[in-house]
C-alpha cells in the first residue's frame, strides 16, 4: 500500500528543497588556481570543467596558447592562464583542469588553470584596497586567511587584444 503525504507535509518539503536551493545560489563564485594566483570566475560565466584531454598544438602561436583540444566532438582553443599572465606553464596532468569559457559570447576557448578550488559565495571575500591593472581583473578580493583572489571578467578576457594576438609576429 503507498503511502499518502498530506498537503501539508509536501509544502514542509518543498520549503526545505526551496531553502536548500537558495542556500546553493550564495556559492556563486567556482575558485580555481592558475599557477600561484588564486582566481575566481561567476558561476554563470563558468562552463564546465574538466580534466584535460590530449592537446593538439598549433604551430606559430605564443607559448601561452597550449593548441586545441576536442571535447566531445567540439574543438576548444587552449590558454595557459599562468603563463598568459608571465608566470611559469601549467602541467596539463594532476590537477590541472580545462575551464570552458566563452559560451556567452560565442567563442570555443578554454583556460588551463592548475587545479579547481570549488565553490565559493561572495561573503567569503572582502574587498582588496588595491586595483590590478588587467582589464579583464573584475575585482580583488582577500578571504579569512588574507589570501588574494582575484575576480575573473571572462568576457573582457576574450575581448582583449592580449589575449586575441596568440600569433607570433
Amino acid at each position: 500500500m503507498a503511502r499518502r503525504s498530506s498537503l501539508r507535509e509536501f509544502q514542509e518539503g518543498l520549503a526545505r528543497r526551496l531553502a536548500e536551493a537558495r542556500s546553493t545560489d550564495r556559492r556563486g563564485l567556482l575558485g580555481f588556481q592558475a599557477g600561484s594566483e588564486n582566481w575566481l570566475i561567476d558561476l554563470p560565466e563558468a562552463g564546465e570543467i574538466l580534466p584535460p584531454p590530449p592537446l593538439s598544438s598549433v604551430p606559430l602561436t605564443r607559448p601561452w596558447y597550449r593548441g586545441l583540444a576536442n571535447v566531445r566532438g567540439t574543438l576548444f582553443g587552449v590558454v595557459d592562464l599562468s603563463q598568459f599572465h608571465g608566470h611559469a606553464p601549467v602541467i596539463a596532468a594532476g590537477r590541472a583542469r580545462l575551464l570552458l569559457v566563452g559560451a556567452k559570447q560565442g567563442v570555443n576557448c578554454a583556460l588551463l588553470v592548475s587545479s579547481s578550488l570549488g565553490l565559493r559565495s561572495q561573503d567569503d571575500f572582502e574587498p582588496d584596497t588595491e586595483v590590478d591593472a588587467r582589464p579583464w581583473v573584475k575585482n580583488r578580493l582577500r578571504d579569512a586567511q588574507n589570501n588574494l583572489w582575484l575576480q575573473l571578467d571572462a568576457g573582457k578576457l576574450l575581448a582583449s587584444s592580449d589575449f586575441l594576438d596568440a600569433g607570433l609576429a
